[in-house]
């Protein structure tokens, strides 16, 4: 039932992402679904510290889940479809594909180590809290709203 429960959460905050991203735009959707991510992250990090990460965890998951399918998971594809200028926009795409990607791997591959270490379910939360709040600040700081900007305008 978990699996299916984040997958469901996953499909139908994804599709209601779809059918909002042009209508409030990629940086509040972005700015959104980080503040979800980081609440619930906060809050698993917090089970975890107080010996209750197998009771309730599932709910600051699905809202993490759901955070970020509204968010980056719907979001970034468009946005570095977007953000770059057309002379760069294949070398600008590639670049940050591999970036999200190398990323992800990192986080993904580094998890299973931090998280058999004592404490580790709150230092893997923590740091993903802490990374979240930092992508947060660089969405608010240094994204460029794209809704409505027709491929060839320059981003200011």
């Amino acid at each position: 039932m978990q699996a299916a429960s984040v997958g469901l959460i996953n499909m139908v905050f994804t599709l209601l992402a779809m059918s909002l991203i042009d209508k409030i735009g990629r940086k509040r959707l972005m700015g959104i679904g980080s503040i979800g991510m980081i609440v619930s992250l906060i809050t698993t990090a917090y089970l975890f510290q107080h010996g209750k990460g197998d009771v309730g965890i599932l709910i600051p998951l699905l809202v993490f889940i759901a955070s970020f399918a509204f968010s980056q998971g719907a979001v970034i594809w468009v946005f570095i479809s977007e953000v770059f200028p057309n002379k760069v926009r294949a070398s600008g795409q590639s670049f940050g594909t591999f970036v999200h990607w190398f990323w992800a791997a990192v986080m993904t591959w580094s998890f299973p180590i931090i998280a058999v270490m004592p404490g580790g379910g709150t230092i893997a939360f923590g740091f993903f809290a802490v990374a979240m709040i930092l992508q947060f600040g660089f969405v608010i700081k240094y994204f460029p709203e794209t809704k409505g900007k027709v491929l060839e305008e320059e981003l200011a």
